[in-house]
């Protein structure tokens, strides 16, 4: 699923109009239409049922007289709280509020409180108000109108967005309406899918509008990974799959104290459909991880008794992955001096697929120029956001600011495929392809949720799947795995192996579905 900003949303309106001839008329007919059939759908017939709409002066309020004017000839009785008078109400929205019954209308006088009553007495509530097209603050009648609606108790269909909420970022500016079901038109906005904004959506619709398919495919926009595009991504096995063709992973990690991200990651890359993987582990931990994993095959790197990965394990580590499928670097392995150096001499000389998390992270975060080593070789990074203000040099509150512009920024800069973690992890590719994940939830706001990741990526990247699309998978089927939790474990106490034990759920959630004719 493709998403978009308002201001895309906007041009792609005037392209519609100005260069297919479709008029603005149509479209907005077509969205009113849209939004009263998905109140049909979740509401029901109107059987004298009173709907209240709050309408704007602009193509919002004008989509919410189109919606009274569907509802009233369903058997609802609509009646419109209008908060501009109607010389305020220019094009499209004002040859829409001439046809219906002005019986209906209500405009409260200047400066005159809104009646609430209105509210109380209604069975719905349309918030028609403010539309993608708002950048400042919520102020006066418009947010007096916002808390009305959300005091109300009412259930509330939010036309396009709710008002209130950023299209472009999700920010709440001020006061924002929270509504039970948002229609949004012909793809999905930012703020209906970022935080904080898409909490106060509901359940989201995409309408078709008649919006022409070239206007469609050729708009700028970011990808959203939900099941549906998982499933598209997702490879079914094949009846003559084995181990060797499952792919076989390595996977570096490890130090004392942190054995257990080492068996996460470790794990994760099985239970995720690799066929093989091989855990290199400081030597000293061998037993430690031998108890640890069973199915994961362990290489103890370093002389006996050593319990951190040292430069001197570059030639093993080599000639072990040179008949690997994918390396992934990083969970556990601590940033003394000597590892630091190992990372840096494995950026420069590994052939393999590279996924670098973690402890991998803060030890290319010191030469972080050593990854245009790689730029002809596959390079995928995980940071969280305190990780990727130091990959970048920035602050988190920079990162925080506008996540997809630095993890785009940082992919094309560095030549790298980069999943940036947080509510709505960002994955970006260094072709300038940007995505965002549509599963996981505040459950997993724990240590070891990055080990997981990592080991899921790795394996996905060692069974063949592309950088991009591996990203994407990963990030959707990890988060999926902590979706599948919440009904059993709730968001307090789930942990990163509890995650790690539900992969398979969440793969089989995915992969039978797209096995499907």
């Amino acid at each position: 699923m493709k998403v978009v900003s308002g201001q895309v949303m906007q041009q792609m309106d005037q392209r519609a109009i100005g260069e297919f001839g479709i008029p603005g008329l149509t479209l907005m007919e077509n969205a009113g239409r849209a939004c009263a059939d998905a109140i049909t759908e979740s509401f029901g017939p109107g059987e004298g049922r009173k709907v209240l709409v709050v309408a704007g002066k602009g193509n919002n309020g004008g989509d919410g007289y189109v919606i009274a004017r569907l509802l009233s000839a369903r058997g609802w009785q609509a009646a419109v709280l209008m908060l501009a008078p109607p010389s305020a109400v220019t094009g499209d929205a004002a040859a829409n509020l001439a046809l219906l019954d002005k019986t209906s209308l209500i405009l409260p006088p200047v400066g005159a409180p809104l009646p609430l009553e209105l509210f109380r007495e209604a069975t719905l509530v349309v918030d028609a108000l403010l539309g993608t097209g708002v950048k400042s603050e919520v102020t006066g009648s418009f947010r007096d109108a916002i808390e009305a609606i959300n005091a109300s108790g009412r259930p509330v269909v939010a036309v396009d967005i709710p008002s209130g909420v950023d299209a472009a970022t999700g920010r709440i500016l001020g006061a924002a309406v929270r509504a039970e079901l948002t229609v949004t038109f012909a793809l999905a906005k930012l703020g209906n899918v970022l935080h904080p904004g898409c909490d106060l959506c509901g359940r989201l619709v995409v309408a078709d509008i008649g919006m022409p398919q070239a206007v469609l495919d050729e708009a700028p926009g970011v990808g959203f990974v939900d099941l549906a595009q998982a499933r598209s991504l997702m490879h079914p096995r094949t009846p003559l799959a084995h181990k060797g063709s499952a792919g076989h992973s390595l996977i570096v990690a490890g130090s004392p104290g942190k054995t257990g991200a080492a068996a996460m990651a470790a794990n994760s890359a099985l239970r995720t459909g690799g066929g093989l993987v091989t855990l290199a582990i400081p030597a000293a931990l061998n037993p430690i991880l031998e108890a640890k994993t069973t199915e994961v095959m362990t290489l103890p790197v370093g002389s006996a008794g050593a319990d951190h990965l040292q430069a001197g394990a570059l030639p093993q580590l080599l000639r072990e992955a040179a008949t690997r499928d994918v390396v992934a670097l990083g969970p556990g392995i601590g940033t003394a001096p000597s590892t630091v150096y190992l990372v840096h001499s494995l950026l420069a000389e590994l052939a393999q697929p590279l996924v670098i998390d973690a402890d991998g992270l803060n030890a290319v975060a010191l030469e972080p120029e050593l990854l245009l080593k790689r730029r002809e070789r596959i390079t995928l990074l995980t940071p969280h956001p305190g990780e990727m203000a130091r990959l970048s040099g920035c602050s988190i509150p920079e990162i925080e600011a506008d996540r997809s512009a630095a993890a785009a920024e940082f992919a094309r800069r560095y030549q790298v495929y980069l999943i940036l973690k947080g509510a709505r992890s960002v994955i970006a590719a260094p072709d300038g392809r940007i995505a965002l994940n549509g599963s996981g939830n505040p459950g997993m706001a724990s240590g070891g949720m990055g080990d997981v990741l990592t080991g899921v990526l790795a394996s996905l990247v060692g069974q063949g799947y592309r950088p991009f699309e591996a990203c994407c998978l990963a990030a959707y089927v990890h988060g999926l795995a902590a979706d599948l939790l919440v009904p059993l474990k709730g968001t307090q106490g789930m942990s990163a192996t509890d995650v790690q034990e539900m992969l398979p759920q969440a793969l089989k959630a995915v992969t039978f579905s797209a096995a499907r004719p």
